[in-house]
């Protein structure tokens, strides 16, 4: 079979590229387009490393063939932060509230984070512990990566107003 061209728009940008069949969204993000902050783990969908937002939707990237994708929108840590200088509030809640250690989990478990946040900007901690239950963290024990969730949102809350104004 022969290669096709794919077409994604990824943090914002429209990018087109050449992905052989079979190529899964997570090796054309980090081979293709050299976006490595989305992490190779298992490769079967069981860590959560992988994960990306695909068209406002969390994704275990590793599990999607990208050529059925082709014209998708999908944002990854690379395009998270607010500016060049800025990280966004959950990248800094991270950092602030010690939410990592080796850091394997942080992209994918940021991700996860944005997707619920966007879509609903008050997650109770319920909410944050289903979002973020298909990513695995072997050193932090979750609640440090919780609580920056909570306090990101609400961060993010309190700045929404200002925006509008």
């Amino acid at each position: 079979m022969r290669p096709s061209i794919v077409s994604l728009e990824v943090n914002g940008s429209h990018r087109d590229f050449l992905a052989q069949p079979g190529t899964t969204l997570l090796t054309a993000l980090r081979e293709a387009l050299g976006l490595t902050a989305t992490r190779k783990g298992c490769e079967t969908g069981s860590c959560g490393a992988c994960t990306v937002i695909l068209d406002g939707e969390p994704v275990m990237s590793c599990l999607c063939l990208v050529e059925p994708l082709d014209g998708a929108r999908v944002e990854t840590l690379e395009g998270v932060a607010t500016g060049p200088d800025e990280l966004h509030p959950l990248q800094q809640a991270f950092i602030d509230g010690f939410a990592t250690q080796c850091g394997f989990c942080t992209a994918g478990m940021i991700m996860a984070a944005k997707a619920l946040i966007d879509r609903n900007p008050d997650p109770s901690r319920e909410d944050v512990i289903v979002a973020i239950s298909g990513n695995v963290c072997r050193c932090t024990g979750y609640e440090a990566i919780i609580d920056a969730i909570l306090e990101a949102a609400a961060d993010l809350r309190a700045v929404r107003p200002s925006r509008a104004a």
